[in-house]
């Protein structure tokens, strides 16, 4: 961490930090559409979700049996696997309907390994979880594309969670480690998919094939129906992404270039986090490439931006490509 703080106290001041790395609109639009993959904005409306007809849903190792409507239960969603993690505490179960806030877990899982459009949660430093609800709630956390439609929604139920709730969430997060997730396969082609609630979905049927994978990571679950529609807090992913990436990531990562610090020097050697620095192995690289995107675009501005401007600012749409490649191709440490 000390090596962490001399970049700070050698950096500009924040409001010079943010106005030097402040892209055009013309800049902030080509990065946008370069990095379209991560944000997998649906076109045009959403379709409708499936009607719940009654039928009892079950997975393999689970007791449970439950409807469509009580798997996307917003105040209390299905928990498959209840020992799988610690007791729920209320906001993480339930939410809180008065304040319109949803369940943590509904989004993020009850084990809190979340989908590509949202955030893995489980295993941050717990400061560091506090700090970022707090950003979302004055407002500091904020996305490049304005289409997302989650982070206003995480922005809104910031707000009105109490202290004690975000603690409580922290402590329920932090508690438990992180774990394998996603299997990064390099490759020029991909199955071709259609892209449905910030996820990328394999087309079936007469649609199914591949397609030419070009500078982008396509990030699917191994089981679509298994993840969109039962929501199966086992049912893991799968990244593809462009051959070489992974190498040129380790480089950058390990080492950085001209303009650009090694990821390395605050988030540890091993890149397993430092403190309240979060560790970013096996993480997705849909929201890496997102993270560090938001960044460079100005619309993260927590506490670390005098850390992390200076080093996005450097970053192009395939800088982000190859560092969320390799990062997600990391093993968590056991």
């Amino acid at each position: 961490m000390k090596r962490c703080r001399s970049l700070l106290t050698r950096s500009l001041p924040l409001t010079a930090l943010l106005m030097c790395t402040m892209p055009s609109v013309g800049t902030t639009q080509t990065l946008i559409e370069d990095l379209a993959w991560a944000y997998a904005i649906t076109p045009g409306p959403a379709p409708p979700a499936p009607a719940d007809d009654g039928t009892l849903f079950s997975l393999d190792g689970s007791t449970g049996k439950f409807t469509l409507d009580q798997i996307r239960n917003r105040m209390g969603p299905a928990d498959w696997y209840p020992g799988d993690h610690p007791a729920m505490p209320p906001i993480v179960a339930r939410g809180r309907e008065a304040a319109g806030i949803w369940a943590c877990s509904l989004c993020h899982y009850p084990n809190g390994k979340g989908r590509p459009e949202n955030a893995s949660v489980v295993g941050l430093p717990k400061d560091y979880f506090i700090r970022q609800m707090h950003d979302f709630k004055n407002g500091l956390r904020l996305s490049g594309e304005p289409r997302k439609p989650n982070t206003p929604l995480m922005a809104g139920f910031a707000v009105a969670m109490t202290d004690e709730e975000i603690e409580q969430a922290a402590d329920y997060f932090s508690s438990m480690r992180w774990t394998p997730w996603i299997e990064v396969i390099e490759t020029d082609t991909v199955p071709k998919t259609r892209i449905s609630g910030g996820m990328h979905l394999k087309l079936e049927g007469a649609e199914a094939g591949t397609e030419p994978l070009g500078p982008r990571i396509v990030e699917s679950p191994v089981d679509a129906e298994h993840t969109e529609l039962l929501r199966d807090p086992r049912s893991s992913f799968i990244a593809y992404v462009p051959k070489g990436s992974v190498a040129r990531g380790e480089s950058l990562a390990k080492y950085g270039n001209e303009g650009v610090t090694a990821c390395t020097v605050c988030h540890g050697s091993e890149l397993d986090g430092l403190a309240m620095v979060p560790g970013l192995r096996g993480r997705s690289p849909s929201y890496i490439a997102r993270q560090l995107a938001d960044m460079k675009l100005g619309k993260r501005r927590g506490e670390w931006t005098p850390l992390m401007a200076p080093v996005v600012a450097s970053l192009g749409a395939s800088d982000i490509l190859d560092l969320a490649a390799y990062l997600a191709s990391l093993k968590p440490t056991p």
